[in-house]
Protein backbone atom coordinates (compact mmCIF):
# COMPACT_ATOMS: atom_id res chain seq x y z
CA UNK A 1 0.00 0.00 0.00
CA UNK A 2 1.28 3.46 -0.91
CA UNK A 3 0.20 7.06 -0.31
CA UNK A 4 -0.56 9.27 -3.32
CA UNK A 5 -2.09 12.64 -4.13
CA UNK A 6 -4.37 14.20 -6.71
CA UNK A 7 -3.05 17.18 -8.68
CA UNK A 8 -4.07 19.09 -11.75
CA UNK A 9 -0.69 20.45 -12.76
CA UNK A 10 2.31 18.24 -13.47
CA UNK A 11 4.73 21.14 -13.30
CA UNK A 12 8.19 20.28 -12.01
CA UNK A 13 7.81 22.15 -8.74
CA UNK A 14 4.54 20.36 -7.95
CA UNK A 15 5.99 16.94 -8.71
CA UNK A 16 9.15 17.68 -6.74
CA UNK A 17 7.03 18.77 -3.78
CA UNK A 18 4.96 15.57 -3.96
CA UNK A 19 8.10 13.48 -3.78
CA UNK A 20 9.50 15.58 -0.95
CA UNK A 21 6.46 14.99 1.29
CA UNK A 22 6.67 11.23 0.80
CA UNK A 23 4.40 10.49 -2.14
CA UNK A 24 5.04 7.79 -4.76
CA UNK A 25 1.91 8.05 -6.93
CA UNK A 26 -0.13 10.84 -8.51
CA UNK A 27 -3.62 10.93 -9.97
CA UNK A 28 -4.37 13.79 -12.35
CA UNK A 29 -7.44 16.01 -12.10
CA UNK A 30 -8.13 16.84 -15.72
CA UNK A 31 -9.15 20.34 -16.70
CA UNK A 32 -11.93 21.48 -19.01
CA UNK A 33 -11.46 23.87 -21.92
CA UNK A 34 -14.15 26.01 -20.24
CA UNK A 35 -14.63 26.39 -16.52
CA UNK A 36 -13.34 24.19 -13.72
CA UNK A 37 -14.62 22.98 -10.38
CA UNK A 38 -11.38 21.87 -8.72
CA UNK A 39 -9.14 24.86 -7.94
CA UNK A 40 -5.43 24.43 -8.40
CA UNK A 41 -2.94 27.10 -9.31
CA UNK A 42 -1.05 26.25 -12.50
CA UNK A 43 -4.13 24.70 -14.07
CA UNK A 44 -3.77 26.55 -17.31
CA UNK A 45 -0.18 25.71 -18.13
CA UNK A 46 1.07 23.13 -20.62
CA UNK A 47 1.57 20.55 -17.88
CA UNK A 48 -2.14 19.85 -17.43
CA UNK A 49 -4.36 17.30 -19.15
CA UNK A 50 -7.57 18.49 -20.82
CA UNK A 51 -10.59 16.23 -21.26
CA UNK A 52 -14.08 17.14 -22.43
CA UNK A 53 -16.71 15.69 -24.71
CA UNK A 54 -14.79 15.15 -27.94
CA UNK A 55 -11.53 16.33 -26.37
CA UNK A 56 -9.22 13.44 -25.49
CA UNK A 57 -5.51 13.59 -24.67
CA UNK A 58 -3.41 11.76 -27.23
CA UNK A 59 -1.24 8.78 -26.40
CA UNK A 60 1.84 10.97 -26.77
CA UNK A 61 0.42 13.55 -24.31
CA UNK A 62 -0.27 10.83 -21.76
CA UNK A 63 3.16 9.26 -22.25
CA UNK A 64 4.76 12.68 -21.77
CA UNK A 65 2.79 13.14 -18.53
CA UNK A 66 3.85 9.69 -17.32
CA UNK A 67 7.48 10.43 -18.13
CA UNK A 68 7.34 13.82 -16.37
CA UNK A 69 6.14 12.06 -13.22
CA UNK A 70 8.78 9.35 -13.58
CA UNK A 71 11.55 11.96 -13.76
CA UNK A 72 10.60 12.86 -10.19
CA UNK A 73 10.36 9.25 -9.01
CA UNK A 74 6.56 9.22 -9.22
CA UNK A 75 4.05 6.96 -10.93
CA UNK A 76 1.24 8.53 -12.98
CA UNK A 77 -1.47 6.14 -11.83
CA UNK A 78 -4.44 7.53 -13.70
CA UNK A 79 -7.14 10.12 -14.19
CA UNK A 80 -8.65 11.03 -10.83
CA UNK A 81 -12.21 11.38 -12.16
CA UNK A 82 -14.32 12.38 -15.14
CA UNK A 83 -16.26 15.63 -15.18
CA UNK A 84 -20.04 15.56 -15.67
CA UNK A 85 -19.49 17.16 -19.10
CA UNK A 86 -18.04 13.84 -20.23
CA UNK A 87 -20.72 11.44 -18.93
CA UNK A 88 -23.91 13.41 -18.13
CA UNK A 89 -25.73 12.57 -21.37
CA UNK A 90 -24.93 8.88 -20.94
CA UNK A 91 -26.22 8.95 -17.36
CA UNK A 92 -29.52 10.57 -18.35
CA UNK A 93 -29.88 8.86 -21.75
CA UNK A 94 -29.91 12.17 -23.61
CA UNK A 95 -29.11 12.93 -27.23
CA UNK A 96 -25.35 12.98 -27.61
CA UNK A 97 -24.74 10.02 -25.31
CA UNK A 98 -22.98 8.12 -28.11
CA UNK A 99 -20.52 10.98 -28.61
CA UNK A 100 -19.73 10.94 -24.90
CA UNK A 101 -19.33 7.18 -24.96
CA UNK A 102 -16.85 7.53 -27.82
CA UNK A 103 -14.91 10.12 -25.79
CA UNK A 104 -14.63 7.74 -22.85
CA UNK A 105 -13.72 4.67 -24.88
CA UNK A 106 -11.07 6.63 -26.82
CA UNK A 107 -9.68 7.88 -23.51
CA UNK A 108 -9.56 4.32 -22.14
CA UNK A 109 -7.72 3.07 -25.23
CA UNK A 110 -5.22 5.93 -25.07
CA UNK A 111 -4.58 5.40 -21.36
CA UNK A 112 -3.92 1.73 -22.00
CA UNK A 113 -1.52 2.42 -24.85
CA UNK A 114 0.29 4.99 -22.69
CA UNK A 115 0.59 2.48 -19.82
CA UNK A 116 -1.55 4.55 -17.42
CA UNK A 117 -3.57 1.95 -15.49
CA UNK A 118 -6.62 3.64 -13.87
CA UNK A 119 -9.58 5.77 -14.92
CA UNK A 120 -11.57 7.05 -11.95
CA UNK A 121 -15.13 8.16 -12.62
CA UNK A 122 -18.26 9.25 -10.84
CA UNK A 123 -21.90 9.09 -11.81
CA UNK A 124 -23.37 12.11 -10.08
CA UNK A 125 -25.70 14.76 -11.51
CA UNK A 126 -24.32 18.29 -11.65
CA UNK A 127 -26.09 21.62 -11.39
CA UNK A 128 -28.73 20.13 -9.09
CA UNK A 129 -27.57 20.95 -5.57
CA UNK A 130 -24.08 21.95 -4.41
CA UNK A 131 -21.83 19.17 -3.12
CA UNK A 132 -21.13 21.42 -0.12
CA UNK A 133 -23.13 24.25 1.41
CA UNK A 134 -20.07 25.92 2.96
CA UNK A 135 -16.34 25.96 2.21
CA UNK A 136 -15.32 27.90 5.32
CA UNK A 137 -16.58 25.91 8.29
CA UNK A 138 -14.04 26.04 11.14
CA UNK A 139 -12.42 22.83 12.36
CA UNK A 140 -9.40 22.29 14.61
CA UNK A 141 -7.39 25.43 15.28
CA UNK A 142 -9.67 27.51 13.05
CA UNK A 143 -8.71 25.75 9.83
CA UNK A 144 -11.42 26.17 7.18
CA UNK A 145 -13.16 23.11 5.84
CA UNK A 146 -16.20 22.20 3.78
CA UNK A 147 -19.62 21.33 5.12
CA UNK A 148 -22.93 20.00 3.87
CA UNK A 149 -26.20 20.78 5.63
CA UNK A 150 -29.47 20.03 3.86
CA UNK A 151 -31.18 22.71 5.97
CA UNK A 152 -29.08 25.36 4.20
CA UNK A 153 -30.80 24.61 0.86
CA UNK A 154 -34.18 25.81 -0.34
CA UNK A 155 -36.46 22.99 -1.55
CA UNK A 156 -33.60 20.53 -2.23
CA UNK A 157 -35.98 17.71 -3.18
CA UNK A 158 -37.96 19.72 -5.73
CA UNK A 159 -36.99 19.33 -9.40
CA UNK A 160 -34.62 22.07 -10.51
CA UNK A 161 -35.79 24.42 -13.25
CA UNK A 162 -33.20 23.14 -15.71
CA UNK A 163 -34.58 19.60 -15.54
CA UNK A 164 -36.12 18.72 -18.90
CA UNK A 165 -38.33 15.89 -17.58
CA UNK A 166 -38.78 13.45 -14.72
CA UNK A 167 -36.22 10.65 -14.41
CA UNK A 168 -36.74 7.34 -12.62
CA UNK A 169 -34.16 5.34 -10.75
CA UNK A 170 -34.94 2.30 -12.89
CA UNK A 171 -34.07 4.06 -16.16
CA UNK A 172 -30.88 5.51 -14.68
CA UNK A 173 -29.81 2.00 -13.66
CA UNK A 174 -30.62 0.79 -17.17
CA UNK A 175 -28.49 3.59 -18.67
CA UNK A 176 -25.64 2.81 -16.30
CA UNK A 177 -25.63 -0.93 -16.91
CA UNK A 178 -25.70 -0.36 -20.66
CA UNK A 179 -22.69 1.93 -20.22
CA UNK A 180 -20.81 -0.83 -18.39
CA UNK A 181 -21.67 -3.35 -21.10
CA UNK A 182 -20.20 -1.01 -23.72
CA UNK A 183 -17.12 0.37 -21.92
CA UNK A 184 -15.81 -2.51 -19.81
CA UNK A 185 -14.83 -4.74 -22.77
CA UNK A 186 -12.78 -1.79 -24.05
CA UNK A 187 -11.17 -1.37 -20.62
CA UNK A 188 -10.34 -5.09 -20.48
CA UNK A 189 -8.73 -4.99 -23.91
CA UNK A 190 -6.77 -1.83 -23.02
CA UNK A 191 -5.66 -3.09 -19.61
CA UNK A 192 -7.24 -0.11 -17.82
CA UNK A 193 -9.25 -0.41 -14.60
CA UNK A 194 -12.35 1.76 -14.09
CA UNK A 195 -12.96 3.00 -10.52
CA UNK A 196 -16.43 4.22 -9.43
CA UNK A 197 -16.84 6.95 -6.78
CA UNK A 198 -19.89 7.28 -4.46
CA UNK A 199 -22.49 10.01 -4.67
CA UNK A 200 -21.54 12.90 -2.40
CA UNK A 201 -23.58 13.62 -0.38
CA UNK A 202 -24.76 9.99 -0.23
CA UNK A 203 -27.75 8.27 1.42
CA UNK A 204 -30.61 10.34 -0.03
CA UNK A 205 -32.59 8.79 -2.91
CA UNK A 206 -32.86 11.97 -4.97
CA UNK A 207 -31.96 15.64 -4.93
CA UNK A 208 -33.25 18.27 -7.30
CA UNK A 209 -35.49 15.68 -8.94
CA UNK A 210 -32.65 13.39 -10.12
CA UNK A 211 -32.11 9.96 -8.50
CA UNK A 212 -28.71 9.40 -6.88
CA UNK A 213 -27.74 5.82 -7.64
CA UNK A 214 -24.52 5.29 -5.71
CA UNK A 215 -25.72 6.30 -2.29
CA UNK A 216 -25.20 3.15 -0.19
CA UNK A 217 -23.34 -0.15 0.08
CA UNK A 218 -25.98 -2.22 -1.72
CA UNK A 219 -25.80 0.08 -4.76
CA UNK A 220 -22.07 -0.60 -5.10
CA UNK A 221 -22.59 -4.33 -4.78
CA UNK A 222 -25.13 -4.07 -7.59
CA UNK A 223 -22.70 -1.99 -9.70
CA UNK A 224 -19.91 -4.54 -9.28
CA UNK A 225 -22.20 -7.49 -10.02
CA UNK A 226 -24.06 -5.94 -12.98
CA UNK A 227 -21.26 -6.61 -15.50
CA UNK A 228 -18.57 -8.58 -13.64
CA UNK A 229 -15.07 -7.58 -14.71
CA UNK A 230 -11.58 -7.62 -13.24
CA UNK A 231 -11.21 -4.16 -14.79
CA UNK A 232 -13.95 -2.55 -12.72
CA UNK A 233 -13.95 -1.61 -9.06
CA UNK A 234 -14.34 1.15 -6.51
CA UNK A 235 -12.68 4.44 -5.86
CA UNK A 236 -13.42 3.72 -2.22
CA UNK A 237 -14.14 7.12 -0.70
CA UNK A 238 -14.03 6.53 3.05
CA UNK A 239 -15.42 10.00 3.67
CA UNK A 240 -18.55 9.28 1.62
CA UNK A 241 -19.17 5.92 3.27
CA UNK A 242 -18.67 7.48 6.71
CA UNK A 243 -21.28 10.13 5.80
CA UNK A 244 -23.86 7.33 5.51
CA UNK A 245 -25.74 6.89 8.81
CA UNK A 246 -25.25 3.57 10.62
CA UNK A 247 -22.44 2.49 8.26
CA UNK A 248 -19.38 0.70 9.66
CA UNK A 249 -16.47 1.93 7.53
CA UNK A 250 -14.24 -1.01 8.51
CA UNK A 251 -16.98 -3.43 7.47
CA UNK A 252 -17.26 -1.64 4.10
CA UNK A 253 -13.51 -1.99 3.56
CA UNK A 254 -13.66 -5.65 4.48
CA UNK A 255 -16.67 -6.32 2.24
CA UNK A 256 -15.18 -4.82 -0.91
CA UNK A 257 -11.59 -5.71 -0.05
CA UNK A 258 -12.45 -9.39 0.22
CA UNK A 259 -14.21 -9.12 -3.15
CA UNK A 260 -11.01 -7.55 -4.56
CA UNK A 261 -13.12 -4.59 -5.70
CA UNK A 262 -11.00 -1.74 -4.31
CA UNK A 263 -9.00 0.03 -7.03
CA UNK A 264 -7.79 3.00 -4.97
CA UNK A 265 -8.91 4.76 -1.80
CA UNK A 266 -9.93 8.30 -0.97
CA UNK A 267 -8.75 8.53 2.63
CA UNK A 268 -10.94 11.36 3.95
CA UNK A 269 -12.86 11.76 7.19
CA UNK A 270 -15.79 13.86 8.36
CA UNK A 271 -17.67 14.75 11.52
CA UNK A 272 -21.36 13.88 11.37
CA UNK A 273 -23.50 11.98 8.89
CA UNK A 274 -26.27 12.78 6.43
CA UNK A 275 -28.02 15.21 6.48
CA UNK A 276 -25.31 17.39 8.06
CA UNK A 277 -21.55 16.79 8.18
CA UNK A 278 -18.24 18.61 7.81
CA UNK A 279 -14.85 17.45 6.56
CA UNK A 280 -11.95 17.48 8.99
CA UNK A 281 -8.33 16.50 9.53
CA UNK A 282 -7.61 12.77 9.30
CA UNK A 283 -6.23 12.72 12.84
CA UNK A 284 -9.17 14.60 14.38
CA UNK A 285 -10.22 12.63 17.46
CA UNK A 286 -13.84 13.68 16.88
CA UNK A 287 -14.08 12.29 13.35
CA UNK A 288 -16.39 9.49 12.27
CA UNK A 289 -13.99 6.54 12.17
CA UNK A 290 -10.68 5.27 13.52
CA UNK A 291 -8.13 5.80 10.73
CA UNK A 292 -5.62 3.36 12.14
CA UNK A 293 -8.21 0.57 12.35
CA UNK A 294 -9.32 1.26 8.79
CA UNK A 295 -5.71 1.25 7.57
CA UNK A 296 -5.21 -2.04 9.41
CA UNK A 297 -8.30 -3.48 7.71
CA UNK A 298 -6.95 -2.44 4.30
CA UNK A 299 -3.76 -4.35 5.12
CA UNK A 300 -5.73 -7.35 6.39
CA UNK A 301 -7.75 -7.69 3.16
CA UNK A 302 -4.56 -7.55 1.10
CA UNK A 303 -5.11 -4.14 -0.52
CA UNK A 304 -1.91 -3.15 -2.33
CA UNK A 305 -2.97 0.01 -4.13
CA UNK A 306 -2.86 3.74 -3.45
CA UNK A 307 -4.57 5.76 -0.72
CA UNK A 308 -5.15 9.44 -1.49
CA UNK A 309 -6.02 12.13 1.09
CA UNK A 310 -8.43 13.69 -1.43
CA UNK A 311 -9.73 16.91 0.20
CA UNK A 312 -7.89 18.69 3.02
CA UNK A 313 -8.80 21.59 5.34
CA UNK A 314 -7.45 25.04 4.46
CA UNK A 315 -4.64 25.82 6.90
CA UNK A 316 -3.10 29.21 7.73
CA UNK A 317 -1.04 30.52 4.81
CA UNK A 318 -1.98 27.63 2.53
CA UNK A 319 -2.36 27.62 -1.27
CA UNK A 320 -5.41 26.86 -3.41
CA UNK A 321 -4.16 23.30 -3.81
CA UNK A 322 -3.50 22.93 -0.08
CA UNK A 323 0.24 22.28 0.12
CA UNK A 324 0.25 22.44 3.92
CA UNK A 325 -2.93 20.44 4.40
CA UNK A 326 -1.78 17.73 2.01
CA UNK A 327 1.63 17.50 3.65
CA UNK A 328 -0.07 17.00 7.03
CA UNK A 329 -2.39 14.32 5.61
CA UNK A 330 0.33 12.50 3.65
CA UNK A 331 2.65 12.45 6.66
CA UNK A 332 -0.10 11.06 8.87
CA UNK A 333 -1.07 8.34 6.37
CA UNK A 334 2.55 7.36 5.78
CA UNK A 335 3.04 7.06 9.52
CA UNK A 336 -0.03 4.86 9.91
CA UNK A 337 0.95 2.71 6.98
CA UNK A 338 4.51 2.13 8.18
CA UNK A 339 3.51 1.45 11.78
CA UNK A 340 1.02 -1.21 10.68
CA UNK A 341 3.41 -2.71 8.16
CA UNK A 342 6.09 -3.06 10.81
CA UNK A 343 3.67 -4.79 13.18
Amino acid sequence: MRVGVRTRTLADDRLAYCKQIGVDDVFVDHRLPRGDIFTDEGSDDETTITIDEGVVPSVSELVEARERAAEHGLRFMGIQSLNYNVYGKIMLGKAGRDAQLETITELVRNLGEADVPILGYQWNPRGVVPMRTSESTPVRGGAASSEFDIEALDDPYEPVESLDRAYTEAELWENYERFLEEVLPVAEEAGVTMALHPADPPTVEQLGGIPRLFRDVSAFERAMDAVPSDNHGLKLCLGCFSEMPDTDVEAVVRTFGERDDIVFVHFRDVIGTWPSFKETFLDDEHSNYDERSVMRTLHDVGFQGVVVPDHVPDMVGDTDWGHRGRAQAVGYLNGLNRSIRSG
